[in-house]
């Protein structure tokens, strides 16, 4: 593990930093305003944000003599990514997506309009995407053919709100 995973790590195991990144998930705030809403200290809240700070857990920028905090969420990610499994699979030239993934895993496809989608892997349902060598791509799991050795990522599209949205209908 890298010395930035580690930070991540320490920065995720404390239960007041992660009320803070709750806290910014739903907008940004200064210190003081952070401190204030967990009943704690200025100084307190300032040496915590530096801890989310090294391991780039959230963002600072400085407006006069305010520092307004904001979460980035990549790093999350990232590390969440090292623990998905690692499998190979030897497929002939010409091989599709769908016949090497048929090969190391359960994979349940429908039918959806025009094409075919793989809606479980393994019995665990719900949307994929798959990147090959770092690469998203546009075409069906029966269309993606493999001509070359090649690393393909398939990932399943978890259903965290990235924002909630009301919509109200302006009355007449």
């Amino acid at each position: 593990m890298s010395h930035l995973d580690n930070k991540v790590f320490k920065a995720l195991g404390c239960s007041t930093r992660l009320q803070m990144l709750e806290i910014l998930s739903d907008s940004e705030t200064h210190i003081t305003g952070m401190a204030k809403k967990l009943g704690i200290s200025v100084p307190v809240a300032a040496k915590h944000v530096k801890i989310l700070e090294e391991a780039e857990l959230v963002n600072r920028t400085r407006f006069g003599k305010t520092d307004i905090l904001k979460i980035n969420t990549s790093n999350i990610y990232t590390i969440l990514d090292r623990f998905a499994p690692i499998k190979s699979v030897d497929v002939d030239k010409g091989t599709t997506l769908l016949d090497a993934l048929k090969k190391v895993s359960a994979v349940e496809v429908k039918q959806i309009g025009d094409r075919d989608a793989v809606v479980a892997t393994d019995g665990d349902q719900g949307f994929y995407i798959y990147e090959v060598d770092g690469s998203f791509s546009d075409k069906t799991v029966n269309e993606c053919t493999f001509e070359k050795d090649a690393t393909v990522k398939w990932k399943k599209l978890e259903p965290i709100t990235k924002m909630k949205l009301n919509i109200n209908i302006k009355k007449e």
